[in-house]
């Protein structure tokens, strides 16, 4: 199939969902964001035994179909039965991007492209059955409260998500601003469960957030591009026009949680920094057949570049990260998602119908033609964060105290420790010292001094974790950037 990729619906599923455009109001699937349709047409083979084998196949549906809807003792909803069958032929591909989409729930998708959506703001996937986040939006209540990418969702509002496809389960997760949801999560690392409540609020839209700070003398640009929508390359080359005016010597480019956004507006940024003699940019479809796509710029820019990733970079992030690195830059912090694959959206039957499927076509390939499917863009110099970052909410059953060992206190040890309370262990077992950090901890905060951690403190030690971790001050991926930037 000789198809020209400026033809092409093309976009990089931005999060397993929720582009920065939100999927389904705030909670985005993996999916791409609809501005055009094209008629695609997929041939039979002209064989006659294969043709034959291919209508046989069809009259078998139909007869399924007939027997069902007239033979069978229950209630039969027809519209129903048509959509399992496109699904059914979609699950057998074991592609987490590839989904079916009615009239209504192409309706609210295209919802996500307006100037404003609400929701919990997190990309989500379906990985091996579990509905999993990909990333949470900056600034959104997914990411305020502290969901992080890879945890699986399992209950929302104590129903459980098993036996639900993505869209389904998008559904009970999604909803109008103010409202409450509780969602159920099971994170790597913890043995139980963790719930969280989280109040859907307006999703921010702005995606490009840029600062020019001194470092070592040199006035360093830092852009924060939080996902990759239809805005974001005209904002982007707006705030580095301004950084390069007032005398950018060095750029730094986080992607960090971004969970990926429309090709178009990557292959925009990408221009401006992929001299032409290399593709910023490959696309295979499925008979093996690549495109190349280059730029017309004549050099690199004059200045050091390097950009800082982790596990919530995904998609677009990832193009833009490993075609950084293969031209030479720094990638900084830890290994991206590992989302490689394009999809295409297929309106199918007439106008009335409206409803779609949303199938990968092809690959998305580095300048050098490496595919990090399921694998990453690996970083060139490491750096986790602190230790902190990665604790999980403390669940409290009974109030933890003085010679007492448990999971839960191991967890406190290690957020009292991260934001200056200092428990000189973070083996689990609650001894003196951890008690005189949590008696600290709680004269600091007006909380009644018991050095035990009871509801109330380890809510406050939480929320002050995540406070630590939005302000900056203790980012190490960060400070990591702005030392290697200029060696």
């Amino acid at each position: 199939m000789n198809v020209k990729k400026r033809d092409l619906i093309i976009f990089i599923l931005i999060t397993f969902a929720v582009g920065f455009l939100g999927a389904f109001t705030g909670l985005k699937l993996l999916q791409p964001k609809m501005i055009a349709t094209q008629n695609i047409e997929v041939p039979f083979k002209e064989e006659k035994n294969q043709h034959a084998d291919i209508e046989e196949g069809l009259q078998t549906i139909k007869q399924a179909y007939d027997l069902i809807t007239q033979h069978y003792v229950g209630e039969v909803n027809e519209d129903e039965l048509l959509e399992g069958a496109i699904q059914g032929m979609l699950d057998t591909l074991d592609d987490p991007y590839s989904s079916y989409m009615n009239t209504e729930a192409m309706e609210r998708f295209n919802e996500q492209i307006q100037s404003s959506f609400q929701g919990i703001g997190a990309e989500v996937s379906m990985v091996e059955g579990k509905v999993t986040i990909i990333a949470p939006i900056k600034n959104s209540p997914a990411e305020k409260a502290g969901l992080r990418p890879n945890d699986q969702i399992i209950k929302v509002d104590d129903e459980k998500l098993e036996g639900l496809d993505l869209n389904e389960a998008v559904e009970k997760i999604r909803g109008e601003k103010g409202s409450e949801v509780v969602l159920l999560v099971q994170r790597k690392g913890s043995s139980k469960p963790i719930e969280y409540t989280l109040i859907r609020d307006d999703i921010p839209i702005e995606t490009v957030h840029g600062e020019l700070k001194k470092v070592d003398g040199k006035k360093t640009g830092i852009i924060d591009i939080t996902s990759f929508s239809e805005t974001t390359a005209n904002e982007f080359n707006e705030t580095l026009t301004k950084l390069e005016k007032d005398g950018m010597e060095g750029l730094i480019i986080d992607v960090r949680g971004n969970p990926g956004g429309l090709l178009d507006s990557i292959e925009e940024i990408l221009q401006s920094f992929v001299p032409s003699d290399i593709p910023y940019l490959q696309i295979e479809d499925g008979q093996g057949k690549v495109d190349k796509f280059y730029s017309n710029l004549k050099a690199k820019k004059p200045y050091p570049i390097n950009i800082i990733t982790d596990e919530g970079s995904a998609s677009a992030s990832e193009i833009l990260a490993v075609a950084m690195k293969e031209i030479g830059y720094d990638i900084v912090g830890t290994t991206t998602f590992g989302k490689g694959t394009v999809q295409q959206a297929v309106p199918l039957g007439n106008e009335k119908n409206g409803s779609t499927v949303k199938l990968t076509f092809y690959k998305w390939l580095s300048p050098e033609g490496n595919w990090i499917n399921e694998v990453g863009v690996e970083p060139t110099v490491e750096q986790k964060q602190p230790e902190f970052y990665y604790t999980n909410p403390i669940q409290i059953e009974d109030t933890l105290t003085l010679d007492e060992t448990d999971e839960q206190i191991k967890n406190a040890q290690v957020m009292l420790s991260g934001i200056g309370y200092d428990t000189k262990r973070e083996d689990g077992y609650f001894d003196k010292q951890t008690k005189q950090a949590v008696s600290e901890f709680q004269k600091d905060n007006n909380i009644k001094v018991t050095g035990e951690i009871d509801e109330k403190t380890a809510y406050a030690i939480e929320t002050e974790v995540i406070d630590m971790i939005r302000s900056g001050e203790k980012d190490l991926q960060l400070q990591k950037a702005l030392e290697v930037l200029y060696k």
